[in-house]
C-alpha cells in the first residue's frame, strides 16, 4: 500500500501522545526512523487535513484536550464546510451569489464591484480613475473582481481550487491567517492585471494561484507543518497559466483569462509563504 509521508520530526522527540491521537481519530499511519529522524507516514491522503489539525494542536502542547470529534446527526454537506473552513466556505458562496445575481442585475454587479467606476455610453463602456477612486473612497474595489465570474467553468474551477488550498490554511493555521492572505492576493492580483490596462475583468484565480504559492512554499520551507500540494498539480497549474498566455489559448477558446492576475498572486502568495514560514511549526529546510 502507498504510504504519503506527513511529518518528520527530531528522533529525541516524543510522538507518542501524537500517535495516540491519531489513531484515536481512526487515521490510519505508521512510523519509521530515516537517519535522525522519525517519519510519520499517512495511509489515506483523504485524512491529510484532519491529521493536520492534529499535528497543529501537537504543536501548541493543546493535544491533550481534543477528543475524536462526534459524527453530527442530520448536518448538511454545507453545514460540514462551515463547520470544517468557515471563511473559505463562506467565499464561495458569496461568490456564488453574486455570480447568479449578475445573472439579474448584471450590469448593476459588474458596475458595483469592478476595480474602476464603469458607465455604459452607447455601445461603449467608460471606464474611470483608478486615482478618482481612490480619492473618493472607493478602497473595495481594490478587492471586489475577484468576486465577478464570468461563465459556469470560471465559478467552478476557481471555487473548486478555494476551497482545496483555502480549506488547507484553514485547518493548519486558522481562518485569521487566511483572511488577509486573500485579502493582499485578490488586491495585488488585481492590481497586476490593471497596470495591463484592462479594467473590465474578474475571478478568484489570481488569489487561488497565490494560495497555491503560499502551501507549495510552506510545504517546501516547513515539511513537518502538515501543509502538501501534490507536485503534478503544481506542474498543471503552472503550465496551465503559462498556457493561457499563448495564442493557441485564444485558438481554443481559452484567450480571455487574466494571466497577469494569476502571476501577480503567484508572486503575493511566495512573498507572504516566506514570510509566514517563520512563525509556523515544523522543521525549517
Amino acid at each position: 500500500m502507498t504510504m504519503y509521508k506527513l511529518i518528520g520530526v527530531p528522533s529525541d522527540i516524543d510522538t507518542h501522545l501524537l500517535r495516540q491521537a491519531l489513531w484515536a481519530h481512526r487515521i490510519g499511519h505508521r512510523v519509521t526512523q530515516q537517519d535522525d529522524q522519525q517519519i510519520v507516514w499517512l495511509a489515506d491522503p483523504g485524512q491529510r487535513d484532519a491529521a493536520a489539525r492534529l499535528i497543529e494542536l501537537w504543536h501548541r502542547g493543546e493535544l491533550e484536550s481534543s477528543a475524536p470529534a462526534k459524527p453530527a446527526r442530520g448536518k448538511s454537506v454545507t453545514g460540514h464546510a462551515f463547520a470544517q473552513a468557515p471563511l473559505t466556505a463562506s467565499l464561495i458562496v458569496l461568490c456564488a451569489l453574486i455570480f447568479f445575481a449578475m445573472g439579474t442585475f448584471d450590469h448593476a454587479i459588474v458596475r458595483a464591484l469592478s476595480i474602476v467606476p464603469l458607465e455604459v455610453v452607447g455601445d461603449r463602456v467608460m471606464a474611470g480613475d483608478l486615482g478618482h477612486t481612490f480619492a473618493s473612497g472607493q478602497l473595495w474595489r481594490l478587492v471586489t473582481p475577484a468576486l465577478l465570474h464570468f461563465g459556469w467553468m470560471h465559478i467552478v474551477f476557481n471555487m473548486l481550487w478555494l476551497w482545496y488550498f483555502g480549506r488547507q490554511i484553514e485547518a493548519i493555521q486558522g481562518w485569521r491567517w487566511l483572511a488577509p492572505i486573500v485579502l493582499v492576493a485578490a488586491v495585488g492580483s488585481n492590481l497586476a492585471q490593471y497596470a495591463t490596462g484592462t479594467v473590465l475583468f474578474g475571478g478568484m484565480s489570481g488569489v487561488d494561484y497565490a494560495l497555491l504559492g503560499y502551501v507549495w512554499l510552506l510545504s517546501r520551507l516547513r515539511p513537518g507543518s502538515g501543509y502538501f500540494v501534490p507536485q503534478m498539480l503544481v506542474v498543471f497549474m503552472l503550465i496551465w497559466m503559462v498556457f493561457t498566455m499563448t495564442d493557441m489559448a485564444g485558438a481554443v477558446g481559452f484567450g480571455n483569462v487574466a494571466n497577469e492576475a494569476h502571476l501577480g498572486g503567484l508572486l503575493v502568495g511566495l512573498v507572504v509563504g516566506g514570510i509566514a514560514s517563520r512563525f509556523v511549526g515544523g522543521r525549517r529546510t
